[in-house]
């Protein structure tokens, strides 16, 4: 019995130290998989330097590129305002630490995620012509929440979220910064900063000036102003956005004198946005003092831009 006892007292002891062997394995794979998963692309330091970003996907490639600290779509030779706040938040995506886990680090593995120089998009971040991020973003996995990226030159493939997607398909215009008053984009120009509206067209003149805090309105019989209203008025001018950007007449056309909108900041600045009569769509074109751009703004948003008194009557 001893003999017995002895050699199943082994084997447990054995199977004791397997089972602990055996966890330590596993928890160090958890712990390394976990590592490898909490990842940054590239230093937030660093993103300040960004002069250009390129997107190549197939034949086409998007140009951002970064002037006097503002970007802008380059499109045929021409570049037009891009929404800094896509910009910037494309930009986090890499500079902001995340879950990026290894899925592989074999490059006989890239063409069947996908990344492959003539099978992905390709996403180049410039500073002083000088690449500081490349990466190749392939194919999805199969419940389509992740992309497979890899760095370009080398042979480790990470998967992140699937969302990035979103800044690298779509049409162009996507990036485009189509406010009249592009600055409005992030909040920075509140209703509080106008002074004075001043609203003309071929037929009447409305202007809207604040007076102990309060709105009064001249050109137009309004009995009891609707404060509220004529905020909200406002707000929808400053906030108001073209469908793209019309290159058909130059900035200087005498048909964009028939109606005009005037804006008088508290710091002095003047906008005014100049617009044609329309089209039979209702369509109309317009432009904003300080920009070298036509925008084609919709019928239905065109319509806002014009109030009846009645809308202003408490």
């Amino acid at each position: 019995m001893t003999y017995k006892n002895n050699i199943i007292f082994l084997l447990s002891l054995i199977a004791a130290m397997a089972l602990i062997y055996t966890g330590s394995i596993i928890l160090d794979s958890e712990h390394l998989g976990a590592r490898n998963s909490s990842y940054v692309w590239m230093d937030s330091k660093d993103s300040s330097r960004f002069s250009e970003i390129t997107i190549t996907g197939g034949e086409e490639t998007r140009e951002l590129i970064k002037r006097s600290g503002q970007w802008y779509v380059s499109s045929e030779g021409k570049e037009f305002p891009a929404k800094q706040l896509r910009v910037e938040d494309f930009i986090n995506t890499f500079t902001v630490r995340s879950q990026y886990p290894v899925m592989t680090t074999s490059a006989s593995s890239h063409e069947r995620l996908g990344v492959t120089e003539e099978r992905s998009y390709r996403v180049t971040f410039y500073a002083e012509n000088s690449p500081l991020l490349d990466l190749l973003f392939g194919g999805m996995d199969i419940t389509v929440r992740e992309i497979f990226i890899r760095k370009y030159g080398q042979n480790e493939v990470r998967a992140g979220d699937s969302n990035i997607y979103s800044y690298l398909m779509g049409p162009l215009s996507n990036w485009y910064n189509l406010r009249l008053i592009p600055e409005s984009e992030d909040g920075k120009i509140d209703v509080s900063s106008v002074q004075r509206l001043s609203v003309y067209t071929r037929d009447s003149s409305q202007v809207f000036s604040r007076k102990n805090k309060l709105w009064v309105i001249s050109g137009i019989e309004v009995a009891n102003p609707d404060q509220s209203g004529i905020d909200s008025y406002i707000r929808t001018v400053l906030n108001t956005e073209g469908s793209g950007f019309d290159e058909s007449i130059s900035f200087d056309e005498p048909s964009l004198d028939h109606n005009r909108l005037v804006l008088e900041f508290g710091n002095g600045t003047v906008r005014t946005i100049r617009l044609d009569d329309g089209d039979e769509s209702g369509q109309r074109l317009a432009h904003v003092t300080g920009s070298n751009f036509i925008y084609k703004i919709p019928s239905w948003a065109a319509l806002r831009l014009f109030r009846n008194a009645p809308d202003f009557e408490r």
